[in-house]
């Protein structure tokens, strides 16, 4: 194994997951290197909390905003990429400060991938227009006649994860899920940190809708109106941004702005609540923070990475 360390902070959205990595790298000479599946893209910035412009200013940031998302972005791009950064980092004496919230990255860059082969442009486009043309019930039934382990597992309304389910099939003509039954390869070597953020309930609550209202505040229903003037395929991941589907019926005078707020903040704490189940369940955590981030946990949790940092191999 390498002795190159790698520090990952995984956490619920809204958890302080970004703040405390920035303060890392700014005290550590460390680079954040982006592990959310919808800050990847040159989109929403405001709706996907991407780092502002002061954060980028105040220390290194990689892999935010910088794909297009008309083009969806797989687990295996995105290690692809995610190695390119940490590899640079470490040729550059940086610590690389991997943070988000997708855990299927997070698990993807530590253990790797089934192997499953790359599917080919034109079926994954195909694959997209089919839903686009018969839509969500009759693409599942299609799927199902394909392949019914994986339509069982999938309702009708997870349009991405069907398109994926169907490309698979069709391009290598095993199931998804036979698939992600083989080992997993390709899982990066190096020395692992890994920090858990899990705030209890009611502060983690509290926290998702203040941030979306903050949101909303900055100008986030504008930016909902204006992508989604882009027209794009609804299957694509960025789609599924929280909060886009709601601020944009406000903005089109098809729901209340109010209504919209309500129901995006609600989604956004489910989701929370998902990753935390995810957290609890799949993440082995060298490190747990399941007290409200502050002040002064700051300082502890500085010494422990400098004593990871530090410690031989």
């Amino acid at each position: 194994m390498r002795s190159d360390p790698i520090l990952l902070i995984a956490g619920p959205t809204a958890s302080g997951k970004s703040a405390l990595a920035l303060a890392l790298a700014q005290s550590e000479g460390g680079v954040v290197i982006n592990a959310d599946s919808m800050q990847i893209y040159r989109a929403l910035p405001l709706l996907t909390a991407q780092p502002d412009a002061a954060a980028l200013a105040a220390a290194p940031h990689q892999l935010y905003g910088c794909l297009d998302p008309a083009r969806p972005c797989s687990a295996a791009q995105w290690c692809d990429l995610a190695r390119e950064a940490i590899t640079a980092a470490w040729a550059a004496g940086q610590l690389p400060i991997v943070t988000g919230g997708t855990g299927l990255y997070l698990e993807s860059l530590r253990f790797g991938l089934s192997p499953i082969p790359e599917i080919p442009p034109t079926i994954r486009d195909e694959s997209r227009a089919l839903l686009a043309e018969i839509g969500n019930a009759a693409f599942h039934q299609r799927l199902a006649a394909r392949d019914p382990v994986m339509a069982a597992r999938l309702p009708p309304g997870d349009s991405q994860r069907m398109v994926r389910a169907w490309e698979v099939i069709e391009a290598t003509g095993r199931s998804l899920e036979s698939w992600q039954a083989e080992p997993r390869q390709g899982g990066l070597s190096a020395r692992w940190l890994t920090l858990a953020l899990q705030p209890p309930r009611e502060a983690l609550r509290a926290a998702c809708d203040g941030r979306f209202l903050a949101m909303v505040a900055a100008g986030a229903a504008e930016e909902a109106a204006h992508f989604l003037d882009r027209n794009l395929d609804p299957a694509l991941p960025v789609m599924k941004t929280l909060g886009l589907r709601e601020l944009g019926a406000a903005q089109r005078g098809e729901m209340p702005l109010a209504e919209a707020i309500a129901t995006a903040q609600a989604a956004t704490r489910a989701y929370a609540k998902r990753q935390l189940t995810w957290l609890r369940h799949r993440f082995d955590a060298n490190l747990l923070i399941d007290t409200q981030l502050s002040e002064s946990l700051i300082s502890p949790i500085f010494a422990k990475i400098r004593q990871f940092r530090l410690t031989p191999v």
